[in-house]
């Protein structure tokens, strides 16, 4: 789609008509007047909205929250002027936070832009939205909700699990079909550790990805039976997923559970009700979408059907068919393509939100948000030439041959970033830079690069800390474990705040360790416990990584190993020596200090024992009258499956990452939606970013791809409407190919998060994976880093000056 296209007209009625019409309240109209002149010109397209659909393709730091914040209290500020009922103007989103953050905009809007009362429309998460709905009509939505629990499946979790070994049971002959590989010698050793791979690795994750999958898109077992008999996949990788999604959903039915994909179908359900759904209907009178580009096919159904006009039928119908000039839908949708950064590991997909672009753009319904007021002007400079270069590149190389669908040949739609007009309302809008406002490094090492991080950190808090903001912003949680632990003595000595956000993250996740560990003293001859074990041990840094599957494929033999075994390593002797403290604790301790024991063990530091004995103390008030182990396994498994002990979102929660004064360590993907004055970018790498799909050593047996991947390839060639589903390889190709292109994707949303400085390294020296920091090697740089470099000759720092 040119970027021509993107900037269509669209149609809307006159405002200053409206003023010279007679009205009962002349001062709500000059109100609404003065915050439509307030806005820019893509946020007053918005704010003109009337009625029918509307796409809005927003750069990074156009605005989108307070230009949809304005237009949505326009838009009930002029229900309340034309039409006495009651109908709402639903609101939805993507993040708690969010909702939040939204909600309080609009409420300011009407109290003191508008003098109206605070009422008239409901901000929800999709999630929260479907929930809505299939509670107030349970009779339809099969849902009843006081009988059910919320999960979230994962690859680790029990159902899938479960889900796991039931299939395995019920279809041996397939499942020797990938136990035997591309080949296999029959050797004993090695079919018991292809069968811990198989059964606690490929068939879970498979499992996990195309349930979320198949799910969000409303895809039966049936339908994948079907897609994968179009295929020469010779291990029916579709027909073995849909085995497994009958097992889960089976699982799910029999223990009353449900997970967040079941919320949606449930109100889908509700809505394929002619009554319920005019009910639902008349409620409301318009649906306001943000980061609509993140939106499942589902939940983009749910939307539609909530923003037509009640009384249609065909609902559910391709909403595409029924977005014309006349349309019923009065839908506002709001995104980025850009800023896609979900779809390799959720089942979002930003293809939706193209199509409904290109749909309105045809029928002169498509705004374009272009103008930025958030960063100076060559951090603007350096994301627009980063985004073309990119394009650029991915255009010039050919695929092995594979020809990639029109819409996905390039990471990128071409919308550039420009700056704000003079005059604009935003105070401060395109901020001078600090320094060059971009800042290129080459340090030597990762050690090299925290003594040029923690220099710049000191220049510019020195002055006065308080009035800014900066963030570090990692590829991964184990780089920003590094940095915390490199940075905490330069921060304290000189009084400088720092917030590790990923540590935070690790809290919630002490139920699931400690689990583990209680899992394997109860039954440490299970392959599978002592793998999850050893798995928490290498994750906490205990012991180091090594091929587990090799070590939990013979317990007995790994933990009390005879007289004529062969030597074992040093590396497995230290996890073999821990493994056997554990069991003696198990034997030594009561049952009411294994916790606190556990916690200790695993090195948590002061939070992370608050954490554990917070824990500690709920599951011993639990099971006070049945004191065992199986008890103590018991409550453990529902907290850690109910999620009932995962840290509260609040409303400040973006305010405490942003905070002034604050040096914050968070990962790309968790930055999204958020702004520093400072941000600092360390490691970019090329084989992290665009990175690679790494298939393990210990899964080569099946060949050169993931099953998972492959999976949600074809499922996606499937969904949509290509000719045909993808052969194996074809598949991978596509999967790598979506792969890189969203990490571009998450750099570009990483590089705009900056106002007045963007500061970015890329050492000779890193890490080939950073479970192992100190194994330095030489690393290439991401591709588009020396690109800047050449682009932006002035910002390259000069080291050798430098080190004078």
């Amino acid at each position: 789609m040119s970027d021509s296209k993107f900037t269509a007209p669209v149609a809307q009625e006159s405002v200053h008509s409206e003023l010279s019409e007679r009205s009962p309240v002349p001062s709500l109209r000059e109100k609404i007047l003065a915050i439509r002149n307030s806005l820019r010109p893509g946020q007053q397209q918005m704010a003109d909205w009337q009625s029918g659909p509307l796409a809005i393709s927003a750069v990074p730091g156009a605005g989108k929250s307070t230009g949809m914040a304005a237009a949505a209290a326009i838009a009930i500020a002029r229900q309340y002027e034309r039409s006495s009922s009651r109908r709402q103007l639903v609101v939805v989103t993507f993040t708690r936070s969010a909702a939040a953050n939204i909600k309080a905009k609009i409420r300011k809007f009407l109290r003191d832009d508008l003098s109206l009362p605070q009422t008239g429309f409901f901000v929800y998460t999709l999630h929260g939205l479907a929930l809505n709905i299939a509670s107030r009509h349970s009779d339809l939505s099969g849902l009843q909700l006081q009988n059910v629990t919320l999960i979230t499946p994962t690859q680790s979790h029990r159902f899938i699990r479960t889900a796991v070994e039931q299939w395995i049971a019920n279809n041996p002959g397939i499942y020797l079909r990938l136990l035997e590989g591309h080949q296999f010698d029959g050797e004993e050793t090695e079919r018991l550790r292809r069968q811990s791979v198989l059964r606690t690795e490929v068939l879970p994750e498979l499992a996990n990805t195309v349930i979320h999958e198949a799910k969000s898109s409303g895809i039966s077992q049936e339908l994948l039976r079907e897609w994968s008999k179009q295929t020469t996949d010779e291990y029916a990788t579709l027909s073995v997923a849909a085995g497994l999604y009958e097992q889960y959903q089976n699982l799910m039915r029999s223990r009353d559970f449900i997970d967040y994909d079941d919320m949606i179908l449930a109100a889908l359900r509700v809505l394929e009700n002619d009554s319920a759904r005019r009910i639902e209907q008349n409620q409301v009178f318009a649906v306001f979408e943000d980061e609509a580009q993140d939106s499942s096919p589902l939940q983009t159904q749910l939307l539609e059907i909530l923003a037509s006009d009640g009384g249609d039928e065909g609902m559910n119908t391709d909403a595409m068919n029924r977005v014309s000039t006349h349309s019923p839908l009065n839908l506002v949708r709001v995104g980025d393509p850009n800023q896609a950064i979900n779809s390799t590991f959720t089942p979002a997909d930003p293809i939706y939100f193209r199509q409904f672009c290109e749909e309105c753009d045809r029928i002169q319904r498509l705004a374009t948000m272009d103008q930025a007021g958030r960063s100076t002007r060559i951090i603007i400079e350096a994301a627009n030439f980063a985004l073309k270069w990119i394009n650029n590149q991915s255009l010039a190389k050919t695929n092995n041959g594979q020809k990639i669908p029109d819409n996905r040949q390039v990471p990128f739609h071409l919308q550039t970033i420009r700056p704000v007009e003079t005059g604009d309302p935003q105070d401060n809008a395109n901020p001078a830079p600090v320094g060059r406002g971009l800042e290129l490094y080459t340090p030597r090492d990762i050690h090299h690069t925290v003594e040029l991080l923690s220099q710049r950190v000191i220049e510019l808090f020195g002055e006065d800390p308080t009035q800014h903001s900066a963030a570090i912003l990692v590829r991964e949680n184990r780089q920003g474990r590094w940095l915390a632990e490199a940075l905490t003595p330069v921060c304290k000595e000189h009084n400088i705040t720092l917030y590790d956000v990923g540590e935070r993250d690790r809290r919630s996740h002490v139920p699931q360790e400690i689990l583990a560990l209680l899992q394997f003293c109860d039954r440490p001859h299970s392959p599978d416990y002592l793998k999850a074990a050893l798995e928490a041990l290498v994750q906490r840094q205990l012991i180091p990584t090594q091929d587990l599957n090799a070590l939990a494929s013979l317990p007995e033999e790994f933990l009390y190993p005879g007289p004529l075994a062969a030597p074992q390593p040093e590396t497995v002797q230290k996890a073999a020596r821990l493994c056997r403290n554990l069991l003696r604790a198990r034997l030594e301790l009561p049952l009411y200090q294994l916790i606190s024991f556990l916690a200790l063990t695993l090195n948590y530091d002061q939070a992370e024992l608050a954490t554990a004995d917070k824990l500690a103390e709920r599951v011993n008030q639990q099971i006070a009258g049945n004191s065992s182990m199986g008890g103590m396994l018991s409550t453990l498994s529902e907290i850690v499956s109910s999620e009932r002990f995962e840290p509260v979102e609040t409303e400040d929660s973006e305010e405490r990452y942003t905070r002034r004064g604050q040096l914050t360590i968070i990962t790309m993907h968790k930055a999204k939606g958020l702004d520093w004055d400072y941000v600092f970018l360390p490691f970019l790498h090329e084989n992290l970013i665009p990175g690679r799909f790494w298939v393990p050593p210990q899964s080569q047996f099946l060949g050169d791809f993931t099953l998972s991947e492959v999976a949600r390839a074809q499922i996606r060639a499937a969904l949509h409407g290509e000719s045909t589903i993808p052969d194996v390889t074809q598949a991978w190709e596509q999967a790598k190919h979506l792969k890189i292109s969203e990490e571009y994707r998450l750099l570009y949303v990483a590089m705009t998060r900056a106002k007045r400085l963007v500061w970015m390294s890329a050492a000779q020296k890193a890490p080939f994976t950073w479970s192992k920091p100190d194994n330095l090697q030489e690393q290439a740089p991401c591709p588009v880093f020396p690109a800047l470099k050449r682009q932006f000759p002035e910002c390259v720092a000069n080291l050798a000056v430098m080190a004078k």
